[in-house]
Formats: structure tokens, sequence, C-alpha cells
């Protein structure tokens, strides 16, 4: 059973950067597929950036150019690199696992209930 957790949350001023960190545990992530999504107050669950076990990548056209998603095999973490934040990307924000790896493509990506492992979350603040 793989264990996520994630950190390097906090809260930020508009135009400041965070990177956040997803560590796993209780097995490999290396064949899978690894994304970031977040949840606003009051919004329902938003697909933010996925990296597959080739390392392809997708990301919500909302981040494109200012977030980047990676990942080290070797210690078993994904990283978010968030750049250039805007107020509109306040939220707990999840890293999750595809372990069927059926989501590695543009359109399933960014559908929550094909992914298996989660994390319990960080909160990202940024104030204007």
């Amino acid at each position: 059973q793989v264990q996520l957790v994630e950190s390097g949350g906090g809260s930020v001023q508009a135009g400041g950067s965070l990177r956040l960190s997803c560590a796993a545990s209780g097995g490999t992530i290396s064949p899978y597929a690894m994304g970031w999504f977040r949840q606003a107050p009051g919004k329902e669950r938003e697909f933010v950036a996925q990296i597959t076990w080739l390392t392809t990548v997708y990301y919500v056209d909302s981040v494109k150019g200012r977030f980047t998603i990676s990942r080290d095999s070797a210690k078993a973490t994904v990283y978010l690199q968030m750049n250039n934040l805007e107020s509109d990307d306040t939220g707990v924000y999840y890293c999750t696992a595809d372990s069927a790896r059926v989501t590695a493509r543009q359109s399933l990506c960014l559908r929550p209930h094909l992914y298996d492992y989660w994390g319990q979350g960080t909160q990202v603040t940024v104030s204007s």
C-alpha cells in the first residue's frame, strides 16, 4: 500500500514561488503516473499537473508556463515547482498516484476518480 505525504505548502504573496514535494513510501511509484490536484473552498477538486513513468507531462491551461512537475525516482518523490503564483492558485494541493496507468493521456489525466492513491493535502495560500 503506497502512502503519499505532501509538504512545502504555505502562504505567499502574488508573484511568489513555492515548491511542493510528495514523498512516497510503502512501495515503488516508478511505474506510476503521478499527479497534482487542488481544491479551493467551495469548489470541486481540479487537475493541476501529471507526470507519467516516461516523464511525459500534462498541465491545466491556467498553470502552463508557471508550474513545473518533476519526479525523482531514486527518492520516490514528485515535485511541483510553482512560480508567479496568483490568488486563484489558492487551495489545498493533493498528490495522487495512478498505479493502473490509465490516466496517462490528455483526456483522462484530469479525472480524479481514476487515481487510486491520495495524500492528505497541503495548503497553499496566495495573497494579492
